[in-house]
């Protein structure tokens, strides 16, 4: 982690909300996809664009598509939005995202996703250790700071501050559940 992203995570937010921040594990190849990461949005580019020129977040966006939340996501914000990989759709229990995908579990699958959005945009400069942040769903994330390794409940973040016209996308490498 370089002295730059120390100093960003030493911050509160003036609305008590936190988010996390990562260590940059590029040398590493913990984070496979992550460099994929759309860098530098258009000035257009919402949050819903940035999951979608992002491979690794294709099945959030088929998720948010599914959900009927597309378009709230393309509002005008701003949001945060902790956006969890494939790979932590894909660690899911054994058919629970098709199931979850289905038009009959529209409702469930639009609260677990809220869960995963706190209103305004929270930089990873906005965060200290055991901070609280209420999502939209209205459950609450806690963010836990070790080290170089910074958690949103359970879910690490492997990719932080990624912005979007509408607000930040920060990649999480689990679903987190309300």
């Amino acid at each position: 982690m370089n002295k730059k992203m120390i100093a960003l995570l030493l911050a509160i937010p003036a609305l008590g909300l936190g988010v996390a921040a990562c260590s940059d594990n590029s040398d590493s190849g913990s984070n496979s996809g992550m460099n994929d990461v759309a860098k530098t949005p258009t000035d257009a580019a919402d949050i819903v664009d940035v999951a979608a020129d992002t491979p690794d977040l294709s099945t959030l966006v088929e998720a948010v598509t599914a959900a009927g939340l597309a378009e709230t996501l393309q509002g005008e914000g701003p949001f945060t939005v902790f956006a969890p990989t494939n790979e932590a759709f894909d660690a899911l229990p054994a058919g629970e995202l098709d199931r979850l995908l289905k038009p009959a579990n529209k409702a469930e699958l639009a609260k677990i996703l809220k869960y995963h959005v706190v209103s305004g945009e929270i930089m990873s400069s906005d965060l200290t250790n055991g901070q609280k942040a209420k999502t939209v769903e209205g459950g609450t994330l806690t963010v836990t700071i070790n080290g170089k390794t910074v958690k949103v409940n359970d879910a690490t973040v492997v990719k932080a501050d990624v912005p979007a016209s509408n607000g930040v996308v920060h990649v999480i490498d689990r679903v987190l559940l309300p």
